[in-house]
């Protein structure tokens, strides 16, 4: 009998010490970085700009790739099918929150762990340069009068565009314009440069060094104060107050794990995206991008998700816009 128990404790010994060396040499492999929308957007802007420092932290590579479609659900899915090591990562926006409520997929934020939420941001209505409208009320009483002209930018039902379009039909009744979808505000706003369509709602991230150029015209910012990167821009509550019932509201932008990550894994994560968010270069950046920095994991994470959560999946409700009710999935109303 001394024979098997001394085999087995020293297995457990040796076992041990396995799992030890392995969480220290974590990460011992490149970690595949998912990012839900297509390059040049304001999740890619924010993912491709920590990334590196991340790296740095970590002593290893991300290796990043754009996985677009399904408003997000097809890189998520991905990602929620891996195996949960610490070596796939979903480099996200805050769609998942309202793909239940949309009837989009069974699976959104509750499936992983946040390891940093690093950004929100704010929307912005803009408009090709040469539009016969220079604000909000002018581009009303354009759409107004040519109903199902103009065309404006869409990246599917729960994307920006839908949420600030929700807030838009809720002021002002149904809008007689022609939607066309595109994989993420980055190829909806080389679209708007092309011509291809006329407005676009999108984040002031991604819209404004296009707007700076002279290459899109700004029509309003889904505020109730004025953003600083521009100034001469009017919050959208000028147009008209009963916007002020909606705001603040925005995307956000993070990095989650598929639930089940060892907590090693989840720690060093966590410490090296906060380092990263935490560099003065992307402080920087994203003060000069207009997204505001958030740089919070764990509990607050969670706390700030279910709080945006309830606020957005109701005001879709409130709009007629969800093919359920987020009662249907204990979604507390606002």
């Amino acid at each position: 009998m001394r024979a098997p128990l001394i085999a087995a404790a020293i297995a457990a010994v040796f076992g041990f010490g396995a799992g030890v060396s392995q969480a220290a040499d974590y990460p011992s492999k490149e970690i595949q970085g998912i990012i839900q929308w297509g390059a040049g957007g304001s999740t890619d802007t924010v993912m491709r700009a920590v990334t590196p420092k991340a790296e740095d932290v970590l002593g290893g590579s991300i290796v990043l790739q754009n996985v677009t479609g399904g408003v997000g659900a097809i890189g998520l899915n991905q990602v929620a099918n891996s195996d949960a090591d610490g070596y796939t990562l979903l480099m996200g926006a805050e769609n998942p929150l309202l793909y239940k409520v949309m009837g989009l997929g069974q699976k959104d934020y509750s499936d992983f762990v946040p390891i940093n939420i690093l950004a929100r941001g704010t929307p912005i209505l803009v408009a090709s340069p040469d539009a016969p409208y220079d604000d909000y009320a002018s581009m009303m009483a354009y759409i107004k009068q040519h109903p199902n002209e103009v065309k404006f930018g869409s990246t599917g039902p729960g994307g920006v565009p839908s949420v600030v379009t929700a807030m838009i039909e809720n002021v002002e009744g149904k809008l007689p314009v022609t939607f066309v979808p595109y994989d993420g505000d980055g190829p909806a706003l080389t679209a708007l440069q092309g011509k291809a369509i006329d407005v676009m709602p999108a984040v002031l991230g991604a819209a404004i060094e296009g707007v700076k150029a002279g290459k899109m015209k700004p029509i309003a910012v889904f505020s109730t104060d004025k953003v600083e990167q521009l100034p001469d821009v009017k919050p959208i509550t000028e147009a008209d107050e009963k916007y002020g019932k909606f705001l603040p509201w925005g995307p956000f932008f993070g990095i989650f794990a598929p639930k089940g990550t060892p907590d090693d894994a989840v720690a060093t994560l966590q410490d090296a995206f906060k380092q990263a968010a935490d560099q003065d270069s992307f402080k920087q950046l994203m003060d000069n991008r207009g997204f505001i920095l958030m740089n919070v994991s764990g509990k607050e994470a969670e706390d700030f998700m279910t709080k945006w959560q309830s606020n957005t999946t109701w005001l879709l409700q409130d709009a007629g816009l969800t093919k359920k009710s987020p009662e249907e999935f204990g979604i507390a109303k606002p």
